[in-house]
């Protein structure tokens, strides 16, 4: 009698029971993403602190690198040069060679038929008549190749020109590369360089985010992946805010598993987003799989064999079970809420 007084008597119980996936994560701010340089140099001037907000295109650092300084003002040398405007003598005094053919051969023109006429009238040897000819025809060639020059020079002027003015472009877009800027509209979570350390293009020179909304990032086993689906719902928990329960809902899963751990990335959005948070938060999540209301239940270990309980009176009774959670597990058929029962001995 004494043993049977000490057994553990319960009833089941009429409640709503989730039944829902464990998964633990961290915060991440949403875009957040890390800032590399494309260039080698040394890091010259850190313009913003940590914690600081910035706007989409404002300059972060700059690096510093002597020969692209040179190559630039080398590209601007070469610009003002071979500037169209800087060489407009050049085409002037080539229009004037145009014009100065032009006149000699109109005046060869005028004695060739002059001479012509004579030779007509009888008037005049035949010699005389071929060297006017020639001077006329040499003077014809003489101003067509004086225009072929001019357009020569012209075309070349404006190719060096626009070359010029292309390098010195080439060499400011590279020279951008040297000054690391934001992204996004957020906030510069960390900045793992400082002035004076040299860096490349694998160096980490800034981690930035948006500083109002985050994004819960969640590790899904494989042998839970298929019941995950886009918009269950999550409740989150975080050591941050002890004692709270924030509801989420998962707004896009990896379709690619990563081998090593065997999971699948999982990300969730708040609904109502708590007033504070930080990047690498972690936090603990479930997933609610499916829910149920008014449903009958009973403590998880008054289950024996996953199929039968123990009635007070020491009777079995084979049971059929639904939901499930970390505690309770809902009873399908088999027993009554009015049902008394023990707990089985382990």
């Amino acid at each position: 009698m004494s043993c049977k007084s000490k057994e553990e008597k319960i009833k089941p119980t009429v409640e709503t029971i989730s039944e829902s996936i464990y998964a633990s994560g961290t915060l991440k701010s949403k875009d957040q993403y890390q800032a590399f340089a494309t260039v080698n140099g040394v890091i010259q001037q850190v313009f913003v602190t940590e914690g600081q907000a910035v706007k989409k295109g404002d300059a972060i650092l700059s690096i510093y690198n002597e020969a692209q300084r040179l190559n630039k003002q080398n590209a601007e040398l070469a610009a003002q040069f071979s500037d169209f405007n800087a060489n407009q003598g050049k085409l002037n005094d080539a229009k004037a060679g145009i014009d100065l053919a032009r006149n000699k051969m109109k005046n060869d023109s005028a004695l060739y038929f002059r001479q012509l006429s004579l030779w007509q009238q009888q008037i005049g040897t035949k010699n005389e008549l071929e060297q006017r000819e020639l001077a006329y025809q040499n003077s014809k060639n003489a101003y067509s190749s004086s225009i072929v020059k001019y357009d020569d020079l012209k075309r070349q002027l404006d190719f060096s020109s626009a070359q010029s003015k292309k390098n010195v472009l080439i060499s400011g877009r590279i020279e951008n590369d040297y000054i690391i800027r934001s992204e996004m509209d957020g906030v510069v979570y960390r900045l793992p360089k400082f002035k004076g350390e040299i860096v490349g293009p694998q160096t980490a020179l800034a981690i930035i985010g948006d500083a109002k909304k985050f994004i819960l990032e969640m590790q899904v086993d494989e042998y839970d992946i298929l019941k995950i689906r886009l918009g269950l719902p999550v409740l989150v928990t975080m050591d941050s805010y002890k004692g709270k329960v924030f509801d989420a809902r998962v707004t896009r899963i990896d379709p690619i598993m990563n081998e090593r751990s065997k999971t699948f990335l999982v990300e969730a959005e708040f609904i109502q987003q708590p007033e504070t948070l930080y990047p690498n938060i972690s936090f603990e999540a479930n997933v609610v799989i499916q829910s149920k209301e008014k449903a009958l239940l009973i403590p998880r270990n008054y289950l024996l064999n996953d199929s039968m309980v123990v009635k007070s009176n020491g009777e079995k009774a084979v049971v059929k079970t639904g939901l499930r959670d970390y505690q309770k597990v809902e009873i399908l058929s088999g027993i009554g809420a009015n049902d008394e029962l023990v707990k089985p001995a382990q």
